[in-house]
């Protein structure tokens, strides 16, 4: 994390003084594109950077599900298992998912391509069921669609 004080420093000019506080959310987001995931260490250098408690940094990262505390594969799935996905067979997917790569979601596959994740609300219900993939949204998932985007990102 010592590499990103400099950004860090001229995030912080951009807030008062006294709302030092504020950095948590940008700085962590900085963290996890530049690690890939905010390690324990990231956390006590920030909480001490900032400063603010480490329960704080915690806090955040246990509200905002965005946020990985370990690393996850090159193609992180997040399946949807909200009420209007969950309507339209979410957990019909999440199960051809898990079949599929040989995975239950939080794992990785062995050889650290892909990550499952079943997320509360990816905030496209006319669509549903959506799996986001990475940062890219696929809706109205079906199993042969399901199919189709495994066997596209294993090329």
């Amino acid at each position: 994390m010592k590499h990103l004080i400099p950004e860090f420093d001229r995030m912080r000019k951009r807030y008062p003084a006294g709302a030092e506080s504020s950095l948590v959310l940008p700085c962590l987001r900085r963290i996890q594109a530049d690690r890939g995931f905010v390690a324990d260490s990231d956390i006590a250098e920030l909480a001490a950077y900032i400063p603010v408690p480490r329960i704080q940094i915690e806090e955040v990262l246990a509200h905002y599900t965005q946020f990985r505390r370990a690393p996850i594969g090159r193609w992180h799935l997040q399946a949807c298992r909200n009420l209007s996905c969950s309507m339209r067979g979410a957990e019909g997917v999440i199960e051809h998912l898990s079949r599929k790569l040989g995975i239950e979601p939080g794992q990785t596959t062995a050889d650290g391509r892909f990550t499952l994740s079943t997320v509360e609300c990816l905030g496209s219900c006319g669509t549903a069921p959506v799996v986001m993939v990475n940062e890219a949204y696929h809706e109205d998932m079906s199993l042969p669609r399901l199919d189709a985007l495994i066997e596209e990102l294993r090329k």
